[in-house]
């Protein structure tokens, strides 16, 4: 095999492969297991062919579509570095909003739960940035309650993790509040073949129905799981809105509303629990 330094290497990749300079560098930083100062700075280094073959291995498989998340096997979400594999959904910007919501009406020293956690990348970051809060995490698959309980150790977070299907086997208590990202693509879509959806966990990206029976559930169980005046919180897709909305408003919620994202679209919307609506269900 022939001799290359990163520098020469790196050359040779971005002529010949259709991968932005930007991804071949991560990957070599994770291949080398070198910083991005060091990259640089040892950039002359001769590399060995065991170094060059595993580079050329994560080259190839960027370019059949596997997303760079899952090759280096961490992603970046409100600033935190989280472990990610294919058993759990990619942390992305716009689930940040949910994060933000929910730290803005959790009330101090409150309890919290986050409905399918996933990566546990939203209950991470909540409780990484509020540690007066109580959090609960519940999914239903223990592979990725695993990834979530690593990303809660490395960041030293206090979460209650639970396998769970919605609320079936969590404790028998009331939340003041829940967020959820819940899976919310329409069955079928042509999404769902495309980028890097194709690698992600199909069951935690649609609910194989018309993309709202998870919200109806999730609903349905916080009116019995919500205190009094309690917040529920959900993510949801760019033209779900409304739908969503309205889906509060059959479950009774007050204060229902919608936030946009950083790209303007609506993304998370909202409701507070109230007994008093509650009562005529």
């Amino acid at each position: 095999m022939q001799q290359h330094s990163v520098t020469t290497l790196l050359a040779t990749i971005t002529t010949s492969k259709a991968i932005p300079v930007s991804e071949v560098r991560l990957l070599m930083m994770h291949a080398l297991n070198k910083t991005r100062i060091q990259l640089i700075t040892q950039s002359e280094e001769l590399l060995s062919d065991a170094e060059i073959k595993t580079i050329h291995e994560l080259i190839q498989r960027r370019t059949q579509g596997e997303p760079i998340a899952y090759l280096i096997g961490q992603r970046e979400f409100f600033g935190l570095s989280l472990q990610v594999t294919p058993d759990v959904l990619i942390p992305r910007p716009d689930t940040e909003l949910l994060v933000e919501l929910g730290l803005r009406f959790a009330p101090p020293d409150s309890t919290l739960l986050d409905l399918g956690t996933g990566s546990g990348a939203i209950a991470v970051a909540i409780a990484h940035e509020r540690a007066d809060l109580k959090i609960w995490a519940g999914d239903i698959s223990p592979m990725a309650l695993d990834v979530a309980r690593c990303n809660a150790e490395t960041h030293q977070c206090q979460i209650h993790f639970v396998e769970s299907d919605w609320y079936q086997t969590l404790p028998d208590m009331k939340w003041q509040t829940i967020v959820s990202n819940p899976p919310y693509i329409v069955q079928n879509d042509p999404h769902l073949s495309q980028g890097d959806l194709r690698f992600e966990p199909r069951n935690a990206l649609t609910d194989h129905a018309d993309g709202l029976s998870a919200y109806r559930q999730i609903m349905q169980g916080a009116t019995t799981r919500l205190e009094q005046g309690g917040w529920l919180l959900v993510e949801h897709g760019f033209d779900q809105a409304q739908s969503v909305r309205n889906l509060f408003a059959e479950h009774r919620f007050a204060t229902i509303q919608s936030w946009r994202d950083i790209a303007g679209i609506e993304r998370v919307s909202g409701g507070q629990f109230s007994l008093v609506n509650a009562s005529v269900l």
